[in-house]
């Protein structure tokens, strides 16, 4: 059975077929509480508690919800958040650089993670917009094996990994980290989505609007290094734990090769085929 996963009020839920949103500490007979983080060791449990939601009256729709500003990440303290760049060739080609010999790793630190309609503070007039698809680990470990790595991930979310493009070239080699991890430059959600919910978790497309303008536009069968290489890659370094985010990289239309960034008053619409939206205003 697939799932959606969301928090409402810092708590776990789970969605129905009709986008209504079901307290998991309450429908779970027990077997959940209210902490996202715990819910997400169990897998199976939340596939069984998904398969009892249709008789269940919800606790209310997703919409309200969201315009009320009660969804969060739905992940929201992972251990670790990587982040990948340049996994675009399109990417590369708009930036001039050399493609990657071994994927270009970095830290986006789990504090700047906001929910699907969260504002962005923006603190440099220097922002820019990157749509991409993360992964969130399930089952995690050690030297996972890149044909085992669709059943222990799970499940995928839209994200925006906002750059402060001064703040990351403000150093050689450039702050990739700092650059892309102040508070509010991680907005993800709506939901996380089971892998099984979606067509082909190899080929999404991803869209990035501001203002209504489409930025970026491409599909993660694009990428240089996909999914199962990343994790099977990271996990032969260091141990992946459940929770874990892995931002995969963004496809081409970044601002900073037209000279563009975000201000204050701009709506940045982010969205992947079969994973849902994110609304972010910037203030």
């Amino acid at each position: 059975m697939s799932y959606r996963f969301v928090t409402i009020d810092d708590r776990a839920a789970l969605l129905d077929d009709d986008d209504g949103w079901h307290d998991l500490a309450e429908v779970g007979n027990g077997r959940f509480g209210p902490d996202p983080m715990e819910a997400l060791a169990d897998l199976g449990g939340l596939r069984e508690v998904a398969a009892t939601l249709d008789p269940r009256s919800a606790s209310g729709s997703l919409a309200e919800a969201r315009a009320a500003g009660r969804v969060g990440p739905p992940v929201p303290r992972p251990t670790n958040c990587f982040a990948v760049g340049l996994n675009y060739a399109a990417h590369i080609e708009e930036t001039s650089v050399a493609p990657p010999a071994n994927p270009l790793v970095f830290t986006k630190f789990p504090t700047c993670l906001v929910g699907p309609d969260a504002d962005v503070v923006l603190e440099s007039a220097t922002a820019d917009w990157e749509v991409e698809l993360v992964v969130v680990i399930g089952v995690g470990g050690r030297h996972i094996p890149a044909d085992e790595v669709w059943s222990r991930v799970a499940g995928l979310m839209v994200g925006q990994d906002i750059s402060d493009r001064a703040l990351q070239f403000s150093a050689t080699p450039p702050h990739f980290d700092l650059g892309k991890s102040r508070d509010t430059y991680g907005p993800t959600g709506p939901a996380l989505v089971s892998v099984d919910r979606v067509g082909d978790p190899d080929d999404l497309e991803l869209r990035c609007e501001v203002n209504g303008n489409v930025r970026q536009h491409g599909r993660s069968s694009s990428m240089i290094f996909d999914v199962p290489f990343l994790v099977a890659y990271l996990s032969d370094i260091l141990t992946l734990r459940t929770g874990d985010l892995i931002f995969t990289g963004t496809p081409a239309g970044v601002g900073r090769v037209t000279g563009d960034a975000l201000a204050p008053g701009d709506v940045i619409t982010s969205t992947i085929e079969g994973l849902g939206t994110l609304v972010n205003r910037c203030v």
